[in-house]
């Protein structure tokens, strides 16, 4: 995708950068990070928790931001769009806009010094809440390369020697998973070039009316599990869906994903299929 929003007037258009080789920010005082196109130097993802196994199924980072200065992210929203009238819900599009260097650097101090991810251990776990979900950060940048990990963020916080570091990540993932501040900062719909699609196999009877399955060149067993921490889809049988695949479907233009889908296998079996827009970096 070509993201061609701006956070700032006069902002430059998006960097073709895609060199494997990270190299370092121009100015000796400023925080080095790699540079490439699918180089993530800070994210945010957001799951787990006591959810429906589709929404565990098409979880996906809440924001990215790559080395070339590319963010990508999910617009806060008070409510999820309701299904179609076939039983489909079709996911909020991704938005996507460029900061500058100079944006880069302001938003990474943040995130290392205000955000508290420098001096922040791996993991941060409550044994007050059950059943919430786990905010996981990641940083590539100022010689660090590390993930933390912390569980019931957005529950209230509980007393005790984590509660200064819990208001940092607080703030952080406030700032993050509000970029465009409610929308009033410039941005462009995500346009993925690729799509996970998850296939999971249902008793049937739930949701919509199955449809045909649509690939007369796939099987259900093309859909494989793999390793995965159970927030991104990884550990469902699930592929890479091309364009010709996605379409095939007959759902239109679906940036933001879908799911609610069930199909009949060519086995005579029903299956629920979720449909997850893919970002740079991913790989399946």
């Amino acid at each position: 995708a070509s993201p061609s929003g701006s956070l700032s007037p006069g902002s430059p258009g998006p960097s073709q950068n895609s060199s494997p080789e990270p190299t370092a920010s121009p100015t000796s005082d400023a925080i080095d990070h790699p540079t490439g196109a699918t180089d993530v130097i800070l994210r945010l993802a957001e799951g787990g928790g006591f959810v429906p196994m589709e929404f565990s199924a098409s979880q996906a980072p809440v924001f990215t931001l790559y080395g070339n200065g590319v963010v990508v992210f999910q617009q806060s929203i008070v409510s999820f769009p309701p299904p179609d009238g076939q039983g489909v819900v079709r996911g909020v599009p991704w938005r996507t806009a460029k900061l500058d260097e100079t944006q880069v650097q302001e938003l990474l101090a943040f995130a290392l010094g205000p955000g508290g991810l420098a001096i922040a251990r791996a993991d941060y776990r409550s044994d007050m809440v059950a059943d919430a979900a786990t905010s996981t950060f990641t940083v590539r940048a100022g010689g660090l390369d590390k993930t933390v990990a912390v569980y019931a963020l957005f529950e209230e916080v509980q007393p005790g020697p984590d509660g200064p570091a819990r208001k940092a990540f607080f703030q952080l993932a406030q700032r993050l998973r509000d970029f465009d501040r409610g929308g009033s900062i410039a941005s462009d719909v995500y346009q993925p070039e690729r799509y996970r699609g998850v296939l999971i196999e249902t008793g049937g009877g739930i949701g919509g009316k199955p449809v045909a399955w649509p690939w007369p060149g796939l099987k259900p067993a093309d859909f494989t599990a793999g390793a995965g921490d159970g927030t991104s889809g990884t550990t469902f049988p699930h592929r890479t869906m091309t364009a010709q695949e996605v379409a095939a479907l007959g759902l239109g233009d679906v940036p933001g994903g879908a799911q609610g889908m069930f199909l009949t296998g060519p086995d005579g079996k029903t299956y629920s299929f979720i449909l997850r827009p893919l970002l740079a970096d991913e790989k399946d």
